[in-house]
């Protein structure tokens, strides 16, 4: 088994791709050791010291570090504990998967716009974010402002704010009128 790796935007967040699906559909995220429970795969990648979150998509594990721990350092440890995982052949999630896409559920008045809020993320800014090892979920809309939750090499990128002010947030408002801010959320 080879397993590449990729650089993200976000120097502390580096994507492993095992050259298979890590997941079937969505995404999972596990930003501490202490959520990492339903997987067994990162559980195993927690064990690493100087790990600091998790992120499965499709065909890719992003793994953030600590401050002050330096990549060549813990680089080996991780690809060991995923290509170990993946030869003993266990589940990389145990028990339901996310059928909600990761979006939180909205209904009500704005349900109509939401459904387009939703559908612009999952068609133009989900597939972009993937690329760099990350995920943007929607999380709510109020009064006009669309509240999103960043996830993997999103989180905690020092680019997110440009990436959702200039990008998202431009590409919202350009095609729902009724959007006039986004602002990230912490889940």
């Amino acid at each position: 088994m080879f397993i590449q790796t990729e650089s993200t935007p976000n120097p502390a967040t580096l994507k492993f791709l095992p050259g298979q699906t890590v997941l079937e559909a969505g995404t999972a995220d596990f930003p501490a050791p202490d959520t990492a429970g339903k997987s067994p795969l990162a559980t195993r990648v927690f064990a690493v010291d100087g790990v600091t979150g998790v992120f499965f998509g499709h065909d890719f594990v992003t793994v953030t570090k600590a401050d002050g721990i330096e990549w060549n350092h813990i680089k080996p440890a991780i690809l060991g504990a995923v290509m170990e995982h993946f030869q003993s052949g266990a589940p990389v999630m145990e028990g339901e998967a996310d059928s909600h896409g990761g979006h939180a559920a909205h209904d009500g008045e704005d349900a109509e716009i939401v459904g387009q809020i939703k559908t612009l993320l999952d068609t133009r800014v989900r597939p972009a974010v993937a690329q760099d090892g990350g995920d943007i979920t929607f999380h709510g809309f109020d009064r006009g402002v669309v509240y999103l939750h960043m996830q993997g090499a999103c989180a905690g990128c020092p680019s997110s704010t440009l990436t959702l002010k200039m990008g998202i947030e431009n590409l919202l408002r350009h095609y729902i009128p009724e959007v006039v801010e986004v602002r990230p959320v912490a889940v």
